[in-house]
């Protein structure tokens, strides 16, 4: 074709074209309807591919579940979480067409060279996915006549994934926090074989000892706005209405915990409902206690506990699963526990503080980093190979990680049992103190159910995750010297004091009511002075804290009224620490009875479900806390080596 030829042709092409172009717009007037549902986005430069898919489960329900798979990736591992919290949203933290990006931040060092796929699923009854949503769906057996649970669910899910996922290697890995974590539990009972790697991070395992719903009998009463939220709807529902804006008068104002749910009509929930028929440790709490369940599953599966310090929601749950299975772990490269210095769920986010504590960098993004994405590729990849330590746990007094063989610690280095004895005037020692003479044997207090002690300053509000997310570190001040709360203080330390384990309570105590709270707090005080950061001057800063409930002194699940004015002994531990106390500190301990409105009140009458208590059942109580001869309390501390 001559160049004349070719540029008549090409004129023609281009008027050709032109003409298609003014028909087609010809079409358009100025009433055609402007949204008409034909509209499918460019996807520019991506590089991953999002699918959506419902898999089916073996009772035919079909869960949602989002696929994100890197653009030309192959042969590559999965990483499965399985979710009550919308799956769809939780791959997509921003609009971008990079994988990196649209993943959530706890996801980044896994993805941002492509190699993982990613794949977040709708439990059921959540969200897209089918079925009945139950909470914590327990495991099928005395609480569970079906045949499927979250055990099943997570097996299934991952059978389909390996066969239909074509780019994948065939081997997955499971990972989440909170509930999230909880599943990832449920996935290790009968495992699916290639199930490789799990990580379960702040799991909820124990709802009645000390996760979420419970701690040691006393109930959050923060719960209600999350059981509106999970249970009202298949998706996301609201918080509970609020009559004013300090939740410690809202919640006092309307009397009981029962009260306040059928004020607000959340008796109406199965699951509250539930809740207030299973107040004491009864089988349907033990049956669905995790750590026991994994006290009798097989270790087939490499697993890595993890949890913060400070975590204000489930911190029983890891540090009991993970004793629960190391005596399975005949070569120490299978159970795994890893304890940073955070709230709930912050390994996963920026880990540089905790309140107005500086650590060591961004502690949460080193764990992810440099400890388990190298654990989950030495399992998921093959030749990867990772320095995973068996235990890894922040020393916040020390502001640095600590690396272990075994927790507790055992051989050269094991621990010791120092008893750090409350005194009279408010002294702590570890020496034991003498019969008492001249001083009386105990201090006492008035407990006001009526003027319950607050667990952060007023006003407060549940909602305010600025405040929830840090509470347990919070400065002790705010209460100390209240009439209602003792203060038991060392002297300065003259040279460092290391614990590394659980400390444990022995408190010998008398109320003048048939029940009673004891609230129980171990506070390093830090020197009048600090140079570095004026505001720590005088701190009181929590290194564990608990409640126990009084009635199940004896027995958790045979709850029993108390005898009057009489000492008795209460032993219960506080939350594993790994904690220095340097030089110049003081040691605090503090006791109370009430924890406002965190938990709910103790009426300090014997009542049979506390839940229902009347207003006439709430009254004042004499608290003795003793610490003389045969009926001193105090405190064991695991102690070991500072060095």
């Amino acid at each position: 074709m001559s160049f004349v030829s070719a540029l008549r042709a090409g004129l023609l092409a281009a008027a050709a074209a032109s003409v298609f172009a003014v028909a087609a717009h010809a079409q358009i007037t100025a009433m055609t309807p402007d949204i008409d549902g034909k509209y499918v986005a460019a996807k520019v430069n991506y590089d991953y591919e999002k699918r959506v898919v419902m898999v089916p489960m073996r009772d035919g329900t079909k869960l949602y579940t989002v696929i994100v798979v890197p653009k030309g990736g192959k042969n590559l591992p999965i990483l499965l979480t399985r979710t009550p919290y919308n799956a769809a949203k939780r791959a997509a933290r921003a609009d971008s067409p990079r994988m990196v990006a649209t993943l959530p931040q706890g996801d980044e060092p896994f993805v941002a060279d492509g190699g993982y796929i990613r794949v977040f699923q709708d439990i059921r009854g959540k969200y897209g996915s089918e079925g009945d949503y139950v909470m914590t769906r327990p495991l099928k057996g005395p609480l569970n006549s079906s045949e499927v649970d979250h055990s099943t669910d997570a097996y299934d899910t991952i059978d389909w994934l390996v066969k239909n996922v074509p780019e994948t290697n065939g081997k997955v890995g499971m990972l989440g926090s909170s509930y999230e974590g909880f599943t990832v539990v449920m996935a290790l009972v009968n495992p699916h074989p290639a199930l490789k790697a799990a990580a379960p991070m702040s799991p909820m395992v124990d709802g009645w000892m000390g996760d979420d719903w419970f701690q040691y009998g006393a109930f959050r009463q923060i719960n209600f706005d999350y059981f509106t939220g999970q249970t009202t709807v298949r998706g996301s529902g609201d918080s509970v209405q609020r009559q004013g804006y300090d939740d410690y008068s809202n919640f006092l104002r309307e009397g009981s915990a029962g009260d306040y749910a059928k004020n607000h009509g959340l008796d109406q929930l199965p699951w509250v409902q539930k809740l207030f028929a299973h107040t004491a440790y009864d089988s349907f709490w033990s049956e669905q206690a995790l750590d026991k369940t994994m006290e009798k599953t097989p270790l087939k599966v490499p697993t890595m506990w993890i949890q913060g310090l400070w975590d204000q929601e489930d911190i029983w749950g890891a540090v009991h699963s993970y004793p629960a299975l190391e005596s399975k772990d005949k070569n120490n490269d299978m159970n795994y526990l890893v304890l940073g210095p955070w709230r709930h769920s912050q390994v996963n986010y920026d880990g540089y503080n905790l309140g107005p504590f500086k650590w060591d960098g961004d502690t949460a993004l080193q764990l992810r980093r440099d400890v388990l994405k190298p654990f989950f590729d030495q399992q998921l990849k093959d030749g990867a190979k990772a320095d995973t330590p068996p235990v890894l746990i922040y020393d916040p007094g020390q502001n640095k990680w600590n690396r272990y063989a075994s927790w507790p610690q055992g051989g050269t280095n094991a621990q010791t049992t120092k008893n750090l004895y409350l005194e009279a005037k408010g002294g702590l020692d570890f020496t034991a103190p003498a019969p008492a003479k001249g001083d009386a044997a105990y201090d006492e207090y008035v407990s006001d159910p009526a003027k319950p002690v607050p667990y952060i300053p007023r006003p407060l509000q549940f909602s305010d995750r600025s405040r929830w997310t840090p509470w347990l570190v919070t400065d002790q001040r705010s209460v100390d010297g209240r009439p209602d709360v003792l203060t038991y203080t060392s002297e300065p330390l003259t040279a460092p004091l290391k614990i590394a384990g659980v400390p444990k309570v022995n408190l010998f105590a008398s109320t003048s009511g048939t029940d009673s709270d004891w609230v129980i707090k171990l506070i390093d005080v830090y020197p009048d002075e600090v140079p570095s950061q004026p505001e720590l001057g005088g701190y009181q800063l929590p290194v564990g804290m608990t409640i126990f409930r009084g009635r199940y002194r004896e027995s958790f699940s045979q709850p029993k009224a108390l005898t009057p004015n009489k000492a008795l002994k209460y032993q219960f531990i506080l939350p594993t620490a790994n904690y220095t106390f340097q030089p110049g500190h003081r040691i605090m301990v503090q006791v109370q009875s009430s924890w406002f409105p965190l938990y709910d009140r103790n009426p300090q009458t014997f009542v049979p479900n506390i839940f229902f208590a009347k207003p006439g059942d709430y009254v004042k109580a004499t608290q003795r806390v003793f610490h003389a001869g045969d009926t001193a309390s105090f405190i064991e501390l695991p102690v070991v080596d500072a060095k």
